[in-house]
């Protein structure tokens, strides 16, 4: 159910501007217009945008190769492994990557040369705890944030030595 994000109930919430889900809603249809197929989602009242998965995007497509923030993602499979390591390289952003696969050896390959700030194997790329690390590479930002990343920003380290 998505609504007001202080309900309980609530698994998502709106964007927070409406000029947001406009731009949004713009992208999926420009991306079905150019062959993607619409597996489920697609609608929007007011900042709300329904949960959206397409398939069959080209891999050039504005919809894969920008930064959508919006609830909406694309379904590319690949043949091999090579093929998912060059496709998730030609971006130039790094924020995250996913992979979905049953094979070990491949996910850790993913997870060793894609150029990826965070990296998750068999889930989404929305899943984070507070204590994980976060952050970019490339255009998607420098650095990581988190509780002990804020610590460290905010510390100012000096070294007392007390002989006695």
């Amino acid at each position: 159910e998505y609504g007001d994000p202080r309900s309980e109930s609530t698994a998502m919430g709106p964007l927070v501007r409406g000029g947001d889900a406009v731009r949004v809603e713009q992208w999926i249809h420009q991306a079905v217009a150019d062959g993607g197929r619409l597996v489920t989602g697609g609608g929007r009242e007011g900042a709300f945008v329904e949960p959206t998965l397409l398939a069959d995007i080209d891999p050039a497509q504005q919809f894969s190769c920008d930064e959508l923030f919006g609830p909406a993602a694309g379904v590319t499979p690949v043949e091999t492994i090579d093929e998912a390591i060059d496709l998730s390289n030609r971006t130039r952003y790094g924020l995250s990557a996913a992979i979905f696969t049953e094979n070990i050896g491949n996910a850790m390959r993913f997870a060793r040369e894609v150029d990826s700030g965070n990296l998750h194997i068999n889930f989404g790329t929305q899943w984070r705890t507070d204590l994980m690390p976060y952050g970019g590479v490339k255009d998607s930002g420098h650095g990581k944030e988190g509780p002990r990343y804020a610590v460290e920003e905010m510390t100012e380290t000096k070294m007392v030595v007390l002989h006695l």
